[in-house]
């Protein structure tokens, strides 16, 4: 069954000066989270950013393609708690996006958790999405 998921902004002003509002249309749940160039490069001072929206994206989506393989091994988790950290460079870009995380797998040893999570590292949708960026991981059990 596919599906699509919508979101739109409204930006004015230039890139430097202006700001925009990111609203998200298929939840409903986020409407106008605000953003801008400072929020991007320096501090957020309460407003989002693309970076941040790709590091909700990917934590989320890693953590659903983990629990999948960890139960397809006979060993469902417990509990995994996801982060991501997306680096930006002005100028350069999107530099390397690390995840992190931390399982409570009953029955499972550290070394088939770390296999597993780099199993879902490469393997999740959102990483598929952003093969260009390098993605590293830290994995380890409670």
């Amino acid at each position: 069954m596919a599906a699509t998921r919508s979101a739109h902004t409204v930006w004015e002003g230039n890139l430097f000066k202006g700001n925009g509002v990111v609203t998200f249309d298929s939840s409903g749940i986020l409407a106008e989270q605000p953003v801008t160039w400072a929020a991007r490069t320096e501090e957020p001072g309460g407003k989002t950013s693309p970076e941040e929206l790709i590091a909700a994206a990917h934590s989320s989506c890693f953590s659903m393609a983990f629990s999948n393989i960890l139960d397809k091994a006979g060993t469902p988790p417990t509990k995994l708690v996801t982060s991501a950290d997306v680096s930006f460079q002005p100028g350069e870009g999107i530099t390397g996006i690390h995840i992190t995380v931390e399982g409570t797998v009953p029955g499972m040893d550290e070394e088939a958790f770390l296999a597993a999570a780099e199993e879902a590292k490469v393997g999740c949708p959102v990483s598929q999405a952003l093969k260009a960026t390098p993605i590293t991981l830290t994995a380890k059990l409670a």
